[in-house]
């Protein structure tokens, strides 16, 4: 390894991905993966080992959320510099990264130079929202967020579940379900519970 090469850490469950994000990095001169993780877990052992300058983090694992990930490790290293390298643009995964530390938010659309320089300038201390991250964010500005109360009961809605049995689920009443179905609806600009599911989704406020 070159002197005062940045050292990388990626973190994908696909191993396609991972070689593929090795093949880009270690092709600069200036930077190299120095450790792979599959998982969470994997991804927090590697951490503490390796100690790298840029962590690379998909949001999507097996075990838990690359968010819970970033935030256990930043919990023991503070100073942990950490971009989220994902498929998935929805505006409030994106807030909850960026509340949780990240510093920058990537696509893996992104252009391999564009990754390369990202992780040039969060080394240097930087941070970075690319374009089309920064206008997912700007789309929803200002907008009311569904309390965790109504996003309990949208997850239940999803799942099938009329309001009575949210009603059971919850030990709310279901005129209760029927107050927080309508405020959610008008959260989210929906006209019935489905595509309010549908909206929340692709926003990153509940998943699948």
């Amino acid at each position: 390894m070159i002197k005062n090469q940045i050292r990388v850490l990626s973190v994908d469950e696909h191993p396609l991905m991972r070689e593929g994000i090795a093949t880009v990095i270690n092709a600069k001169p200036d930077m190299q993966v120095v450790a792979h993780a599959s998982s969470a877990h994997e991804a927090i052992r590697s951490f503490r080992e390796h100690r790298p300058d840029v962590t690379l983090m998909d949001l999507r694992l097996p075990d838990m959320s690359g968010i819970d990930a970033m935030i256990a490790i930043r919990k023991e290293f503070p100073k942990a510099c950490i971009v989220v390298f994902t498929t998935f643009e929805g505006d409030m995964e994106i807030r909850r990264a960026f509340a949780a530390g990240a510093r920058s938010y990537m696509l893996k659309s992104t252009l391999p130079n564009d990754l390369a320089k990202t992780i040039r300038q969060v080394h240097a201390g930087g941070k970075s929202v690319p374009p089309e991250v920064a206008a997912r964010i700007a789309e929803h500005l200002g907008d009311d967020s569904l309390s965790e109360r109504e996003e309990e009961v949208l997850k239940l809605a999803m799942a099938g579940n009329r309001n009575r049995d949210i009603a059971d689920c919850l030990s709310i009443s279901e005129e209760t379900v029927k107050g927080h179905m309508k405020h959610i609806l008008e959260k989210l600009g929906a006209i019935d519970r489905t595509q309010a599911v549908t909206i929340a989704v692709r926003r990153g406020i509940i998943h699948l």
